[in-house]
């Protein structure tokens, strides 16, 4: 587990240095198996926390921002949904547990993006993801999309809530809250 010493002189390091970052700047706080997670600053203050498992092509990442909202993206460089504001109803299924359904998921560019509630809900998909060994991804009626490992999600989504509680803590902008 990352110290919290660790990363908060991880989100003062990437605050103080905007400058040399063109759009942001990242930070990776862990590495286990097949998960990586960073600590992620854009050029406009706003922070970020990032969880990504990821294969050739393909990628799985659970996002937590300053707000406190956490975002599902899932990413393959053979789709191509364009810009056009175009959503989805899809399924996510861990393990042999009951499949998530999750409606109107943003289609953009080469990512799937999905908000978790801000609820007992999202809280139990992250556990699920965390005692997890494979997410599928599938269709609104079932059809297999995608899968990744979740090999090391533990550790790893112990490093991203402890990432997220940095983040929340840091103000945009006000030197002074």
């Amino acid at each position: 587990m990352i110290s919290p010493k660790a990363l908060a002189a991880a989100a003062a390091l990437l605050t103080a240095t905007p400058a040399l970052a063109q759009n942001y700047e990242s930070q990776v706080l862990e590495r286990n198996k097949a998960w990586l997670v960073e600590m992620v600053a854009w050029d406009d203050g706003t922070m970020g926390c990032v969880a990504t498992v990821s294969a050739p092509g393909e990628t799985f990442s659970i996002w937590t921002f300053q707000d406190g909202s956490v975002q599902l993206q899932f990413y393959s460089t053979q789709w191509d949904f364009g810009d056009t504001g175009d959503t989805a109803d899809l399924q996510v299924q861990i393990d042999r547990m009951a499949p998530w359904n999750l409606n109107a998921a943003n289609l953009r560019l080469n990512s799937v993006l999905f908000t978790l509630p801000d609820s007992d809900a999202g809280i139990d998909f992250i556990v699920e993801v965390a005692k997890g060994n494979r997410l599928f991804l599938r269709s609104a009626d079932g059809a297999d999309v995608q899968n990744y490992t979740l090999a090391g999600s533990r550790a790893s989504i112990d490093a991203l809530i402890g990432c997220g509680d940095v983040i929340t803590k840091q103000s945009p902008g006000n030197p002074f809250k």
